[in-house]
């Protein structure tokens, strides 16, 4: 079984990434760890840093659980939640997790909802958490 987790450190992404864990485990499943940068991130040193540890981490928490993992970084130029959804579908992804926060109305307007876009969207079901 192939599992995604959308990732951004938070706590509900890490909460997302602890129940994909338990159902990889169960499965003998992958579970690809997946974030994806903006344009503006990709061009700040900083962010990209704090990505990447924040990824390793996220991998490192896999092998802790004694589950296949596997940390990718995506900036491809498009929005998270169209980067989620097409990773989703070019890797035959069975179930994606995702951890969702509470953002204001204006933010979700301006800025759309990552996880609103993948749970409409995907290819597969799928879970989220708080």
């Amino acid at each position: 079984m192939k599992i995604m987790v959308g990732y951004n450190g938070s706590a509900a992404s890490k909460k997302a990434l602890e129940l994909a864990c338990q159902i990889a485990a169960k499965s003998d499943g992958l579970v690809f760890i997946v974030t994806s940068l903006a344009r503006a991130d990709m061009a700040n040193k900083e962010k990209l840093q704090e990505v990447r540890e924040s990824l390793s981490r996220a991998e490192a928490f896999t092998f802790k659980q004694m589950v296949q993992g596997q940390a990718i970084q995506l900036a491809r130029g498009l929005s998270p939640g169209e980067d989620l959804v097409k990773f989703a579908e070019d890797n035959g992804i069975d179930h994606i997790y995702l951890g969702i926060e509470k953002i204001s109305r204006t933010k979700k307007i301006l800025l759309g909802s990552t996880a609103q876009y993948v749970i409409l969207k995907g290819p597969c079901p799928v879970t989220t958490t708080k």
